[in-house]
């Protein structure tokens, strides 16, 4: 079981690198394709519109074979498409390839988490799911590093080689370490979803939508905020890669222990208020070589204490068809990644700054705050409510 879960965790490291390798070398794929910064945030965009996608399609596709052959095609899917990025010759068959990179992501997390709770012990389900996303979050503290230092001293592409080199590990391990586990699902795929009739569902999607959306508003621009704003040299965007990797890896299991003291849904409002607070704390604090690099670390922690319980709190409110309400909160996290780097792209090109960006991502985070607490209010008058 244990090797299940790492196989888990594996195959969300090379979805960690592929999405977010990109945003510390964005500069220089720009150079590379002759576009601006901010246009380059497309390429961010596309992966995240790929997630979208593919999250509800590919695993209702993939609900009438077994998981464990599911997961395996996902990764194998995911491996061709990000080595063939490395070989993209300009803006279009780049952004084409990096939309089809994207279509499996959603479904593999979404369906790993699933089964990433049915193989840990009854009463650690939140453990079992931040160990396969401690795959995403160690990706940030060394992959996503590594794959920048790569992609700046030498060409970028090979950042999407290194990718690729992931991927084919994470094919081996789901093949040989993943137990046979029969379909996700007896009924039929419109059936499921019937789960979009129900309102709370709806304001979830649109809290993980527009609250990580501050995340990515904050991290799309994170290179140049460190080199321009900051005036560190462009190699100490690799570092800064390092720092925010750790501060998510301890705020992954940080989030997971949130679960345990709190319900899912007050975690995630905890996380989301302070997330907003350090944004705007960071505006601030940018321009002092130092104290960019300790809130990088910072964000990063509370940014990613979010993942399990926000996992969680779609899980339990898409009773009778989990693993689509899982997949599909992922293609909420993605529009929230494109939105995020899009949204906050708007200010920088019309001039006011790379710490613009940050305004745009607490503003995100805020709305997000506002939605969980209308949550907890719809909650408590169910409750109130006499049947």
């Amino acid at each position: 079981m244990n090797k299940a879960l790492l196989s888990l965790a594996i195959g969300g490291f090379g979805i960690g690198l592929t999405e977010f390798v990109i945003m510390g070398i964005l500069p220089d794929v720009a150079n590379a394709f002759n576009v601006s910064i901010p246009v380059a945030g497309h390429f961010i965009s596309a992966y995240a519109l790929g997630v979208v996608v593919g999250a509800p399609t590919l695993t209702g596709f993939g609900s009438k074979f077994p998981v464990h052959k599911v997961l395996l095609w996902l990764m194998l899917w995911f491996t061709v498409f990000n080595t063939l990025s490395a070989f993209a010759t300009g803006y279009n068959s780049f952004i084409i390839l990096r939309f089809l990179s994207g279509l499996p992501h959603g479904a593999f997390f979404g369906i790993g988490a699933v089964v990433a709770g049915k193989l840990s012990k009854q009463g650690k389900e939140a453990q079992g799911i931040a160990i396969m996303f401690s795959g995403l979050t160690f990706a940030n503290l060394l992959g996503v590093p590594l794959g920048t230092y790569l992609g700046k001293n030498f060409n970028w592409s090979i950042s999407f080689l290194m990718v690729g080199a992931v991927g084919v590990l994470a094919v081996l391990s789901v093949k040989f370490w993943m137990p046979q586990i029969k379909k996700s699902s007896e009924t039929s795929f419109l059936s499921e979803f019937k789960i979009f009739k129900r309102a709370e569902l709806w304001l979830i999607i649109l809290l993980t939508t527009i609250g990580t959306g501050g995340f990515f508003a904050w991290y799309s621009y994170i290179a140049p905020l460190i080199t321009d704003v900051a005036g560190h040299p462009s190699s100490m965007v690799t570092y800064a890669m390092v720092l925010a990797g750790l501060g998510m890896v301890i705020g992954n299991f940080l989030g997971a222990k949130l679960v345990e003291k709190y319900s899912p849904l007050y975690a995630v409002t905890l996380v989301l208020s302070t997330m907003a607070l350090c944004l705007v704390l960071n505006t601030y604090l940018a321009s002092n070589k130092i104290f960019i690099l300790v809130m990088t670390f910072i964000i990063g922690l509370v940014s990613f204490s979010i993942s399990t319980p926000i996992q969680l709190l779609i899980i339990k409110a898409s009773k009778g068809s989990e693993t689509l309400g899982s997949s599909l909160n992922q293609s909420a996290f993605n529009i929230g990644n494109a939105s995020g780097a899009y949204f906050a792209g708007i200010p920088i090109a019309m001039g006011l700054g790379y710490t613009s960006a940050d305004w745009v991502g607490a503003a995100m985070a805020g709305i997000g705050v506002l939605i969980a607490v209308t949550l907890i209010f719809i909650r408590k008058r169910r409750i109130k409510t006499p049947s």
